[in-house]
């Protein structure tokens, strides 16, 4: 059930709990105290509302930064990779293969902000060696929701 439980509510954790326990084939009470107890062991850590920015008003930028670090003798990635995600723009920080080390995530109001972000805050940290910013002009897909559609033609066929 656990597995089942997890895969329904990462694509929806506004799911009902009764449509849910209905889904499982088990009682209400069950799929609480499953959820309740997940909660408890750090295995659902949260919960978040998807939102497609571009259709707002509101102005918001989005990078991709790769940092290339000399991990710390003794704490490997860990205390560099704490020290980054406390920042407040930052919202994911990933252990990454290949060229480089880390992959960040954050938003700004612009994209000086968010230069002004890894030139003053992130490149100055001691075990930083170099970053690469990549700005998201659109997003198409994310975590699993298709976000822009293509719009279909609405004309009416015209035969010859």
């Amino acid at each position: 059930m656990r597995e089942q439980l997890l895969r329904i509510i990462e694509k929806n954790s506004r799911i009902d709990l009764k449509e849910l326990a209905v889904i499982l084939g088990v009682d209400e009470i069950d799929v609480v105290n499953e959820m309740a107890a997940m909660e408890a062991e750090g295995i659902i850590c949260g919960y978040h509302t998807l939102i497609d920015w571009e259709k707002t008003s509101i102005e918001k930028v989005s990078a991709l930064i790769e940092v290339r670090v000399t991990p710390q003798r003794g704490q490997g990635f860990d205390h560099i990779a704490e020290r980054i995600y406390k920042y407040p723009e930052v919202h994911a920080v990933y252990l990454i293969s290949g060229g480089f080390d880390l992959l960040i995530t954050l938003e700004g109001k612009s994209l000086k902000e968010v230069s002004a972000f890894v030139s003053d805050k992130l490149a100055p940290l001691d075990s930083i060696m170099s970053t690469a910013t990549h700005f998201i002009l659109k997003k198409y897909k994310d975590h699993g929701t298709v976000l822009s559609r293509k719009s279909e033609d609405q004309r009416e066929k015209v035969s010859p």
